[in-house]
């Protein structure tokens, strides 16, 4: 038995991971054609150009048609999608347990309310058995996030909308190729929300997002909702027809863009044969396992889940992160991203001291409400993530299941 690096023993992988190299040649040139125009014609890019057309038709056409509206990041992705549905104010919003904050934040900013759903035992991920409990007179929309590329199970949920005449907001963020049942996660609710921020698989610069749908309607509410509330779809209309802010992307996000969706399937690709390595080596470990995803589903993998079974585990959680990361993997022990937990959340710091929405007397629902979260906190207790990405060899691979595999004969 080889003794464990954080033992004194020697470490498994002793060279760093390679980079992702995200960016390129295709990308450069795609921004210096940009700028030579613009330099060429005397006239600045801007936002709503030629440029950013094309990405949105490309994005489109990526998933399988509909429509695309980029916008400047993932956050104001998901409020331009909420936006888009021109709910009423104090409308209950059923949001995710573990999530980026910009993945609930924004129901406040369309003046509803966040009510949190528990997770399935099985993810990160809400589903219809925690969502059911929660809806009420008041309930319009439900938001989903399909966190870690993991693909929430979408058709009960589905079911559970359509029973109730809600819809529901795809949050895309780290699903970018995601499918269930044959579906690509962003075309399965009403309508969805992408990030395209530099970590995630396909960017259009530092930060930026899409709003997509296959609802016309939708789109066009939601491209007012994006830009001040220009009329844009509306026939025989003038000035600004809804009050809104401006969340455009621009024309250079948009570049960067189309020069990226090109590579997304062989993005997708990589992650996948990363992940199911991973996935098919510790299948029948007792201990230790990539985490539940549901049938006839494909992960995109933005990182990989691990699961562990505390009553098969040689040691802690936390004990064996540590041992793992001594062997020069890299890990994040605990990703509880819960923001009901959040000092936001929890201390109602919305708008000044007002406690908006839930101290408005508008607002017919409880004050102060209560979330069972056990499953949400039992996640994150009982997984860890690895960081993953396209650009990982076999070797790169093989070399994190050797060091799983020797930490858990070693611990």
């Amino acid at each position: 038995m080889k003794t464990l690096a954080i033992h004194g023993g020697t470490k498994l992988r002793t060279r760093p991971f390679p980079a992702r190299g995200l960016l390129g040649v295709e990308e450069k040139n795609a921004v210096m054609k940009l700028f030579d125009d613009a330099i060429a014609s005397g006239n600045a890019f801007g936002y709503n150009g030629a440029p950013e057309k094309q990405y949105e038709q490309d994005f489109a056409a990526a998933m399988g048609g509909g429509f695309a509206d980029a916008v400047n990041s993932g956050t104001n992705a998901v409020f331009c999608a909420l936006g888009a549905l021109e709910l009423d104010a104090f409308s209950e919003v059923i949001v995710p347990p573990i999530t980026d904050p910009g993945g609930v934040m924004p129901v406040i900013y369309v003046g509803c309310v966040p009510v949190v759903a528990d997770a399935d035992p099985r993810t990160y991920n809400l589903c219809a058995e925690t969502i059911a409990p929660l809806i009420t007179e008041r309930t319009r929309a439900i938001v989903v996030a399909h966190i870690a590329g993991d693909a929430v199970d979408m058709d009960p949920i589905m079911a559970l909308a359509e029973k109730h005449s809600l819809y529901v907001v795809e949050d895309c963020a780290q699903a970018h190729g995601t499918y269930y049942h044959g579906r690509r996660a962003g075309t399965i609710g009403h309508i969805a929300a992408f990030s395209t921020m530099f970590g995630k698989h396909h960017c259009t610069g530092g930060q930026g997002g899409v709003v997509y749908t296959r609802d016309e309607k939708l789109h066009w509410q939601g491209r007012r909702f994006a830009d001040r509330g220009k009329p844009f779809g509306l026939e025989n209309a003038a000035g600004n027809v809804r009050a809104a802010i401006n969340c455009n992307l621009s024309d250079l996000g948009a570049v960067i863009g189309s020069a990226q969706l090109k590579k997304l399937p062989a993005i997708t690709a990589g992650r996948q044969r990363v992940g199911e390595a991973v996935k098919a080596a510790f299948a029948d470990n007792p201990a230790i396992r990539v985490g539940w995803q549901p049938a006839n589903s494909v992960s995109s993998y933005w990182f990989l889940r691990m699961t562990v079974n505390p009553k098969a585990l040689p040691c802690s959680k936390a004990d064996f992160c540590a041992a793992l990361a001594a062997e020069g993997i890299p890990v994040n022990p605990s990703y509880r991203h819960i923001p009901c937990e959040a000092p936001w959340f929890k201390n109602k710091n919305t708008f000044g001291k007002s406690g908006f929405p839930w101290n408005c007397t508008d607002y017919k629902g409880p004050k102060d409400p209560q979330y069972s979260i056990v499953n949400a906190i039992q996640a994150a207790e009982t997984n860890f993530n690895i960081s993953v990405h396209e650009n990982y060899t076999d070797q790169d691979t093989q070399d994190i299941i050797d060091a799983i595999n020797k930490v858990l004969a070693g611990i």
